[in-house]
């Protein structure tokens, strides 16, 4: 790839933004398929098994280390929402396992001759921003001179064992709750195609921004049986994750399924991601659709959700309970969108 000249919109330097740079969920499975089986100790609690949200260490009978690590390169223009959008993005990995964030460490590559420095210091100090809101501090990192502008962080928490919570959890008859609307990666491509209006732009940097820092509690509720974060595979993706960890089927309502209005319009335009396209390519052949479902809706359950939503796992019981601690959180487009049965894959109706 050519150096191009820096015009004022970092997502002109790179070939894809976001979670939509994540190599395709089907291209990455023959990847880490032909990777050779290694030691696992005991203490290893959560690995790579299940493509779980991060890596959980056990060091004591209280006390787990989770560790993750996440970065992209520019879904928006702006450095300063760029740095708070990867940051949070990273974060959330944490906040999915249940975790307490400890610390986080930066890295950075910049194509240095391109970019002006002060461009650079936005980013970074965009981040910072979000680690200080999560109460962490930026403890280090690595960078390097890359020919595409890349940040993210590795993020480091901890979790009592007995409060961790995993994707593969769930229990037959539970509520399935989404905690962020969907349809961050069609604003994206709107933005991109210089589409999206300043009110869009608005939701979009609000909800990617938003720090999914309910996972703490929710982790310590009985009732909550799994926990993840919607990403680059999108809400299918990922809810696919679940079912295949709890050998269950999920059932999820589209009337219930929050949106960004937004996005709706575009989406029945056309404007969607190219990342939607492979996620469908990946994992379409589990997923069946009732025969009233357009087109449209089918790329919004494949949008990769850049710094998206929780995804959570409770009995019916607790509803309630857990759209009230989302709603008073914060989250107040969190809602019920489905439950999981008997049987495998994922079903919309």
């Amino acid at each position: 790839m050519t150096l191009n000249a820096y015009n004022g919109r970092l997502t002109s330097l790179s070939h894809g933004g976001g979670c939509g740079c994540k190599i395709a969920p089907g291209v990455l499975s023959d990847i880490l398929r032909a990777s050779p089986l290694k030691m696992i100790p005991s203490a290893l609690l959560a690995g790579s098994e299940n493509n779980e949200d991060a890596a959980v260490y056990q060091i004591n009978d209280h006390q787990a280390i989770v560790a993750t690590t996440d970065f992209f390169m520019p879904i928006v223009d702006d450095p300063y929402d760029f740095g708070r959008i990867a940051a949070t993005n990273a974060i959330s990995d944490i906040y999915a396992m249940g975790a307490q964030p400890l610390f986080a460490l930066a890295l950075l590559g910049m194509p240095i001759n391109v970019l002006p420095l002060e461009v650079i210091q936005k980013i970074i100090a965009g981040g910072e921003s979000v680690c200080h809101a999560a109460g962490i501090p930026i403890a280090g990192g690595h960078s390097i001179d890359t020919v595409e502008p890349i940040y993210g962080l590795v993020a480091i928490g901890i979790v009592d064992p007995a409060n961790l919570k995993r994707n593969s959890g769930a229990e037959e008859g539970d509520t399935i709750i989404l905690s962020k609307p969907l349809g961050v990666g069609i604003l994206s491509a709107a933005l991109k195609k210089e589409r999206l209006s300043a009110k869009g732009y608005e939701s979009m940097i609000a909800f990617t921004t938003q720090l999914n820092q309910p996972g703490i509690a929710l982790s310590k509720m009985p009732e909550v049986h799994a926990l993840t974060d919607v990403t680059g595979f999108g809400l299918a993706g990922h809810l696919l994750e679940m079912s295949r960890g709890a050998n269950l089927r999920a059932h999820l309502n589209w009337r219930d399924i929050p949106v960004i209005p937004e996005a709706i319009e575009f989406v029945k335009e056309d404007i969607y991601t190219g990342a939607s396209t492979r996620n469908w390519q990946a994992y379409g052949g589990e997923v069946s659709f009732s025969s009233d479902v357009q087109p449209w809706q089918q790329h919004l359950l494949t949008d990769p959700q850049t710094s998206g939503g929780l995804l959570i796992a409770c009995a019916p019981e607790a509803k309630d309970q857990v759209l009230d601690l989302l709603h008073r959180s914060g989250f107040h487009e969190a809602r019920a969108i489905g439950h999981f049965g008997s049987g495998q894959g994922l079903a919309m109706t």
